[in-house]
Order: C-alpha cells, then sequence, then structure tokens
C-alpha cells in the first residue's frame, strides 16, 4: 500500500510518471524492434506483436503495480479504460485526420474479435472474483488469439511489396557475411538494442510505481474512487504511444498500421494485461466482504468496450459490397468522440453520486 503524500506531490509523480512512460515506451519498441530484426524476425512481426506489445507495455506495469499495491479497481479500470480510449478517442482523431480504409479480414474478424474478447471477459468476471486459474485461462487465451490472427492476417495481405525489400535485404547482407565487420556491427546493434530493451523496461516500471502512486493520492484528494482515475488520467496518459503513433500513420494515410495497433493493443490489454496483474493478485472479495472490484466493469465499461468493438465492424464494413474495402470518415469518427464524452460524463457522475 502506497503511503500518502501532499497534493502537489501526487501531481508531479503522476505527470512526470506519464512522461516517463511515454519516452521509455519509445525507447523499448525501437530496441525490440531493432533487436527483432538482428535476429531475423519478419517485419509483419515485429509490426504485429513486437510493436503492439510495446505500446502496451505501460498498461501492463501500471496495472500489476496497481493489483500488487491493492488497487484492483486502478489495475482493472487502466486496461479497460485503455481499450476504450484507444477505439473512440485514437481511432476518432485518426480519422478526422485522414479517412481510414477498412479491409474486409479487419471488418469481419477484428472487430468481432474484439467483441467476443469483452464477452469473455464480462463472463469470467460475472460472479465479482477473478481467481488466479480464471487469469491464467485469459493468459491462455491470449497466446491463442494472437498468433492466429497474426497468421490470419499476414495470409490475406499481400506481400509483394515486403518480397522485394526482403531480396534486396538479402543481397546486401550475402556481400557483408564475407567481411569481419559485419559480425562485429552485428554484435554492437544486438548489443545496443538489448540495452535499450532492458533500459526501457526499468524505466516502465520504476515510472509506474511513481504513476500509481500519484493517481491514488489524487484520487483520494478529489473524493472520486481509483476506477475513475485508472479509467481516465492513467488510461488515457498509458496510450500515448498508441495515439502518437497512429496520428503519424494517418498523416502518411498507412490505414492498416492504425487498425492493426489498436486491435493488437486492445488484445494485449485485455486477455495479456488483465491476466498477468491478475495472477500476481488475485480479485477477490475483502475480509470485511468489500467487492474484489467496482460493479460498474460489468454494467458499464465492458458493455462499452463490446460496443464500440462492434463499431469497428460496422463502421468500416462497404455494405454495398461487402468484400471490398470499406471507409470510416469524420462523421464515424464524430460519434466515436462523442461516445467518449458522454461516458466520461456518466462515469463521473455514477461515480460521485452512486
Amino acid at each position: 500500500m502506497y503511503t500518502d503524500i501532499p497534493f502537489w506531490l501526487s501531481v508531479v509523480f503522476m505527470l512526470g510518471g506519464l512522461a516517463v512512460l511515454a519516452w521509455s515506451s519509445d525507447v523499448f519498441v525501437d530496441g525490440a524492434a531493432e533487436l527483432a530484426k538482428a535476429l531475423g524476425i519478419s517485419p509483419f512481426i515485429i509490426g504485429m506483436v513486437i510493436i503492439g506489445f510495446g505500446t502496451s507495455a505501460p498498461e501492463l506495469c501500471v496495472s500489476t503495480m496497481s493489483g500488487l499495491s491493492g488497487h484492483a479497481n486502478l489495475s482493472l479500470g487502466n486496461a479497460y479504460g485503455s481499450c476504450i480510449f484507444n477505439i473512440a478517442v485514437i481511432l476518432g482523431v485518426a480519422v478526422l485526420i485522414f479517412p481510414l480504409v477498412v479491409k474486409p479480414s479487419v471488418s469481419f474478424i477484428a472487430g468481432p474479435g474484439l467483441a467476443l474478447v469483452s464477452l469473455f471477459s464480462m463472463l469470467i468476471l460475472s460472479d465479482g472474483v477473478c481467481s488466479r486459474t480464471e487469469a491464467i485461462i485469459f493468459l491462455a487465451a491470449f497466446f491463442i488469439v494472437l498468433p492466429l490472427y497474426c497468421w490470419y492476417d499476414q495470409k490475406t495481405k499481400d506481400g509483394d511489396d515486403a518480397e522485394g525489400v526482403g531480396e534486396t535485404e538479402d543481397k546486401v547482407d550475402a556481400k557483408w557475411t564475407k567481411d569481419p565487420r559485419y559480425r562485429r556491427i552485428l554484435r554492437v546493434r544486438m548489443l545496443v538494442s538489448i540495452l535499450k530493451v532492458v533500459f526501457g523496461l526499468g524505466l516502465m516500471i520504476g515510472s509506474s510505481h511513481l504513476l500509481v502512486w500519484g493517481s491514488v493520492d489524487f484520487a483520494k484528494f478529489c473524493g472520486v474512487s481509483d476506477l475513475v482515475i485508472g479509467l481516465t488520467i492513467v488510461a488515457a496518459g498509458t496510450s500515448l504511444p498508441e495515439l502518437a503513433s497512429a496520428i503519424a500513420s494517418a498523416r502518411r494515410g498507412e490505414h492498416e498500421f492504425v487498425l492493426g495497433n489498436i486491435v493488437g493493443s486492445n488484445l494485449f490489454n485485455t486477455l495479456a494485461v488483465v491476466g498477468l496483474a491478475t495472477v500476481i493478485s488475485p480479485l477477490v472479495p475483502g475480509p470485511n466482504g468489500e467487492p474484489a472490484f467496482s460493479r460498474y466493469i460489468l454494467t458499464r465499461d465492458l458493455p462499452l468496450m463490446t460496443a464500440l468493438s462492434l463499431s469497428i465492424m460496422f463502421f468500416g464494413m462497404n455494405w454495398k459490397h461487402p468484400k471490398w474495402p470499406g471507409a470510416v470518415q469524420w462523421k464515424e469518427a464524430t460519434a466515436w468522440l462523442l461516445t467518449f464524452v458522454g461516458y466520461t460524463i456518466l462515469m463521473f457522475y455514477q461515480e460521485t453520486h452512486g
């Protein structure tokens, strides 16, 4: 349990923690991507898995630290709040910058798949607890669903351009292989990449401590619950890597990367983040019968996650020609953003008057 600190220090911890989280996650992602390339992992896996994990690593660190410190609502609020923020705000902002082209595979597979994961989470948590066994089920589902999604997306993706790049790189590598400098350069690159991964992960863990500490104290000062802080400030803050990545990708018109990052991040948050946090600290009622987590997670947050996931399918589908790509434009983006505003207002009202 975190000790009480002055209000000004809690604000410093929150803002400083968010800033270091955003920066350290970039260092971690860069190092992981460079290491994956040095080890010969395909660019697709780097983008879908390594980068997806890196941008969700802040949520993992914060939720794990929250669970260890006995703040289950902050832990779940951060994970589920980030998922809601990813779709309603990040996709909404990205679409306002540039209309988003959505492939049929995303409309028919990714959207409904995320909705099923949300319903699965509601089923597991419906009894008001999450045991270590149920947490392991979350993790097992993640390690089954994500590889299947990667395989399906790679199967349906046109890889002609990627193959051309790969052939060029192979020719360059072939020339370098016999040069003694090649191995020295490769070893140095791998060492630098490993140092980036270790350094970035260490900073994320340390800044997560500060962020959770400041958030808990800030919630006490404002008279609101840990869940509100987790669903708003912490969720938005730990989603900054996804937001920055989505804005940059939208400006370049990289539609698949925007959606792929959000889909991968939401899968990671819902299954891996919640699963690992509850494996370490299972969600059980308190000694005096206190609920393990807020009832609003089941009645408000997870249902909204399900609806937003399905909206990816409805907004992105080409209804006249379902086999053709669809497009999400400013009207749908406005609906997402207004939904988030309404959700935030409802959340604050329920938490302060409930």
